[in-house]
């Protein structure tokens, strides 16, 4: 097989090209087609098989075998040496075909004297949409070379499929094959709302126009200029301590680093371009078949691999393709997908045309899917694959109440979403007719309404949601948007104006809760193998005093004259708060050698997200000013669940008996020691959980802004009393959930949980 060395496989792709471009039928271009490629490999047989409804892989083009097989011969999923390519997604090459135990003979083709067989699946975008095989007579195995060429053939045939470029898709009637059928995705409903508009791509695949290379050399070198580009720009990423495009860790772009040097991966991209690829469609070769064998593994350190190596391979596109498609110019209705992405690039994106986002890998506590909800976009995480199937300028509809996540959706589907808008829209101008009016039980009982903020572009929601004030101010959002650490003065403005904006309301400002999956772009991090129980939030602030000192520094200059509230986060024991007090302290005594304009007065309190805290609240509250439990992080490690993992975080609800006596504990003892109490966390802004919470005898709820107007209407429909005798006596029952019991409640009693 001589003629596959050398010139053999550009040669190859020179015919398959005239082969295209010619007139014919599809029939006849692919039988010219298997006679290039048998005369091209020296081979006795080569077939395509193509799949068809079903996972059924049909005989569609042979040259060596009986013709009167064509379209007669079809095998099952799985079935014989055709199914096995297609399940495994990776060649079978075999010097004895008849011997291998999945072999399954059909007398029609006529295939008897053959036994050398190699297979390589058509394949793109991890899709296999068919077989390309050879076959010979002789018993020997096919050396690398060849199946090398084999493979590049069968790149450029899935891209020419794919693209209706020997017949239309539609006739293999396998709708799984068409790139534009709608496609309905069900995700984590993150951030509430309903739009409708077209796809940009947040990290947008580059569409390889150019297949086949006129001058390989040139390729490669193209290639090697783009590789050394692509090393680069990740060495000056991590040399300037920022953070990459997707908002990955450092931990993140130290990996890349190693990646993009990886010779392995380069060698594989320099062999596929001298095969006759130009170095876009090495690219997309390469990454295609990572895809389908990382994806057959289902091994979970390989899959986060793979999404390192579709990074990279996206950069280089960019690299060789400077004019590459970008998001820096949105389009108006635009609904951003993507699989990843940090807070800071989803503020990077013009508000007045950003409608909707959708990721594939988000955790609902992440600070963009906070970020997302602070900005009223409706937000729909972990949707597996839609990256992949989406492109630029689909029709998308995004659901962040139920999770769905509608990709060319049907006009009918599109009206009937509009409808669903329409009465959501109805019942958000019910809300604002109970905006000014007190959320007060119908037994006299008021209940405070925090809002949850941490940009200044949060402040405009405390009016029109009615709030009573902003319970939690998470300052480190500052921090992270920026390439540089925010100087004093930029840390004052910001809380001047919060302070201004909240009028005579409170504002409790929480200090810098970082660590864990909150990392500064400019800070050094050393990885940690549990770093949501690592060094983070107050830990780091004791270690690192001038950082704390430096941030109440801009606080109380921030509000002289006005009462200043602080709030630490992550607390784990009395001897913690009292250090990180003393530290207030001192900076509060610096303020007044100094004739400095102090806060009118200054309030410090604890966040209770550690449960050993729990057990010291009567000694906390000696000297804590104020109590906020943290709901997120304290059911997170309650029952012991990362609650960012998709698959334990659904196991367990915070309306089990467990957490709801925990925060009747909680609440009892607070009250014993005479200290305030609030809860913040996504639970509060969630009618049913909140309705217990107050039977549980809490009196002030944080949340997001969006969701006040309709606890508010929960509060005012139900009696407090009742509330807490019923909640009471299901602490005491063994349910995983009271969910149904709560609910079945509400319903009884006319509680309003919309």
């Amino acid at each position: 097989m001589s003629n596959v060395a050398g010139g053999g496989p550009r040669i190859l792709l020179r015919r398959l090209r005239e082969i295209m471009a010619e007139p014919s039928s599809a029939q006849v271009r692919l039988d010219k087609l298997v006679r290039i490629i048998a005369a091209n490999m020296v081979a006795e047989v080569c077939s395509i098989y193509l799949r068809r409804a079903g996972n059924v892989y049909e005989l569609f083009a042979t040259e060596g075998l009986n013709r009167d097989a064509v379209h007669r011969t079809r095998l099952k999923r799985g079935e014989g040496l055709i199914g096995l390519v297609g399940e495994t997604g990776e060649p079978v090459n075999l010097s004895d075909a008849s011997a291998h135990p999945r072999f399954s003979y059909r007398p029609e083709t006529g295939e008897d004297p053959y036994r050398s067989f190699l297979g390589v699946p058509v394949v793109r975008g991890g899709q296999v949409y068919g077989v390309l095989t050879v076959q010979n007579r002789t018993a020997r195995l096919y050396d690398e070379e060849e199946v090398e060429a084999l493979q590049t053939v069968s790149m450029v045939l899935a891209e020419i499929v794919a693209h209706g470029g020997l017949f239309d898709t539609a006739e293999l009637d396998e709708p799984e094959l068409r790139a534009d059928r709608p496609r309905a995705f069900k995700g984590e409903p993150l951030s509430d709302g309903i739009a409708i508009g077209i796809v940009v791509l947040h990290e947008p695949r580059v569409k390889v126009e150019r297949l086949i290379a006129d001058d390989p050399q040139a390729e490669l070198a193209r290639l090697d200029q783009a590789l050394d580009q692509l090393r680069a720009s990740v060495d000056q990423m991590l040399s300037s301590t920022e953070l990459d495009l997707t908002g990955e860790s450092r931990e993140v772009i130290e990996a890349y680093r190693l990646f993009a040097q990886d010779q392995g991966w380069r060698q594989k991209l320099r062999d596929a371009v001298r095969t006759g690829l130009t170095a876009e469609a090495a690219v997309e070769r390469v990454q295609d078949e990572l895809r389908i064998r990382i994806a057959r593994t289902g091994d979970t350190v390989l899959r986060e691999r793979l999404h390192d190596f579709e990074d990279l391979a996206r950069r280089l596109q960019r690299h060789l393709d400077p004019h590459a498609e970008s998001h820096s110019e949105l389009p108006d209705s635009a609904i951003i997908v993507g699989r990843a992405m940090g807070p800071a690039e989803l503020l990077d994106y013009p508000r007045e045309r950003l409608l909707g986002l959708v990721l594939e890998e988000v955790a609902p506590t992440s600070h963009v899917a906070i970020v997302a909800r602070a900005m009223g976009i409706p937000l729909v995480g972990n949707v597996e694959g839609i990256s992949d199937s989406a492109r630029a300028g689909d029709t998308i509809v995004v659901d962040g109440e139920t999770g769905e996540a509608q990709l060319r959706a049907a006009p009918e589907i599109v009206r009937a979403f509009r409808t669903r808008r329409a009465l959501r829209d109805q019942r958000a101008a019910q809300m604002a007719q109970v905006r000014d009016l007190p959320p007060v039980t119908k037994d006299g009982v008021r209940i405070k309404l925090m809002m949850n903020a941490g940009l200044l572009i949060d402040m405009p929601h405390l009016q029109e949601s009615g709030g009573d004030g902003i319970g939690l101010f998470r300052t480190e959002l500052q921090f992270m948007v920026g390439e540089t650490m925010p100087r004093l003065a930029d840390q004052i403005g910001l809380y001047r104006q919060v302070i201004d904006a909240a009028g005579d309301k409170p504002v409790v400002f929480r200090t810098l809760d970082l660590g864990g999956d909150k990392i500064l772009p400019y800070g050094r991090w050393e990885r940690e193998e549990n770093p949501a129980l690592g060094w983070r939030a107050l830990r780091i602030a004791l270690d690192r005093p001038a950082l704390l000192r430096y941030q109440v520094r801009a606080l109380i200059v921030a509000s002289a004259s006005k009462v200043l509230r602080i709030l630490l986060p992550m607390v784990s024991d009395v001897a913690e708060f009292n250090a990180a007090r003393a530290l207030i302290d001192r900076e509060l005594e610096r303020a007044r050698l100094l004739s400095q304009p102090q806060p009118r007065q200054t309030l410090v309190g604890a966040m209770l997200e550690v449960p050993a805290l729990m057990f010291m609240l009567p000694q906390l509250l000696r000297c804590a000013d104020f109590v906020s439990i943290g709901s997120n992080d304290l059911m997170q490690f309650v029952f012991a669940v990362d609650r960012t993992n998709p698959r334990v975080s659904r196991r367990y609800d915070v309306l089990n008996p467990a957490a709801l006596t925990l925060i009747r504990q909680i609440v009892r003892s607070a009250a014993e020691a005479g200290g305030d109490v609030t809860l913040c966390g996504e639970i509060a802004g969630r009618p049913l959980e909140a309705m217990a919470l107050v039977g549980l005898g809490l009196r002030a709820l944080s949340m997001q802004p969006a969701n006040i107007g309709r606890i508010k209407m929960m509060i005012r429909s139900i009696n407090a009393r009742e509330v807490s005798e019923f909640v009471d006596r299901l602490c005491a029952r063994t349910d995983h959930t009271l969910r149904t019991r709560l609910t079945a409640f509400a319903a009884e009693r006319g509680v309003v949980l919309k």
